[in-house]
Formats: structure tokens, C-alpha cells, sequence
């Protein structure tokens, strides 16, 4: 195996929508790595509302002034994907301790696979405990205003997917 930088970190996610919890999460890790790649995964039990190239796009554009932020789509295992990019850590967000035993029996499998690549796990900002991908989609099926739980890209397409006209703070209407 080539040598990994561990300076480069891998966030994983499907980022079905990218919220503001996810975009916290990713400037932070830009505090402790040199690089943060955000592999949004095409492969997922859940039922994704965006499609891999639409929740690739609306990272690549939040980030676009970013030029140490990498978005990226990957379908195999993590841990190869995290290798071929030559990276040495693995960045996971958690929200609160209900997160934690998951994410600890991954962060164990992606060990026994490559004892290598090391897991850092992170707090989200206490602003973003409660927020979640499936939380946002639910209030946004509904009308609701998702204004600053997600970024302004991802509200127009959120409106878009739902039928709602664009805009925040105050009610929306169904668009034809």
C-alpha cells in the first residue's frame, strides 16, 4: 500500500440533502486537515429524493469557493475508496450519542479492514444537534421553511423537487 496522507480526510455521506449541519461539519475538519473530500456515496439503503449527479452538484456549488474542500462521487467499499484517494483519515460528524454506536461498529470494520486509516470523529455545532437530512426533507415535503438548515442552493432545489415556489421566510405555495 502507497503511503497516505493523513492530513487528507475522507467525510462520507449521502448528503440526501447537504445541510448546514453537513457544511459546519466540513468547514471544522478544514480546521484540523489540509483537505476534506466529500464522498457522497451512490450506494445506500435509504431511498434518496436527489440523485447521485444532483446531490454531487449541489455540494460541488455550496463549496465552489473552496478550493481545499473536494467533492466526489464514490459506489464501493470506503475503505478502498479512501485508499485510492491516498488518504489516512476517515471524518465522521456526530450528533449525539444515539450516533455513536453505529458509527463506532464502522469506524471497528473500516480498522480490521485497514489498520491504517484512522477515524476521527467530530461534534456537530450544538445549533445543529437536532437537524437531519430525512428532518429537513419531511418539513420541505410539507411546505415548510428550510431557510438556514440547509444551503440557499439546496432550498431552491428542495422547492423545486416538492413543487414549491422559491423563497424563504413565509409560507410557499404549490408551483405549477
Amino acid at each position: 500500500m502507497a503511503e497516505l496522507n493523513h492530513r487528507t480526510a475522507v467525510y462520507p455521506g449521502t448528503f440526501d440533502p447537504l445541510t448546514m449541519g453537513h457544511v459546519s461539519l466540513t468547514r471544522r475538519g478544514l480546521q484540523v486537515f489540509d483537505t476534506v473530500i466529500l464522498a457522497v456515496a451512490e450506494s445506500t439503503p435509504k431511498k434518496t429524493l436527489f440523485s447521485i449527479g444532483e446531490r454531487v452538484e449541489l455540494a460541488k456549488e455550496v463549496f465552489r469557493d473552496e478550493p481545499n474542500v473536494i467533492v466526489e462521487p464514490f459506489d464501493c467499499l470506503l475503505i478502498d475508496y479512501v485508499e485510492s484517494k491516498g488518504a489516512g483519515t476517515i471524518m465522521r460528524g456526530l450528533r449525539a450519542v444515539s450516533d455513536f454506536e453505529y458509527e463506532f461498529q464502522m469506524a471497528l470494520m473500516n480498522r480490521k479492514l485497514e489498520r491504517e486509516i484512522e477515524t476521527v470523529f467530530m461534534m456537530t455545532d450544538f445549533k445543529w444537534m437536532y437537524l437531519s437530512s430525512t428532518i429537513v426533507k419531511e418539513v420541505a415535503h410539507y411546505g415548510g421553511d428550510v431557510c438556514g438548515l440547509v444551503p440557499g442552493p439546496v432550498v431552491k432545489a428542495l422547492n423545486i423537487k416538492y413543487g414549491f415556489t422559491y423563497g424563504c421566510g413565509g409560507k410557499k405555495k404549490k408551483g405549477k
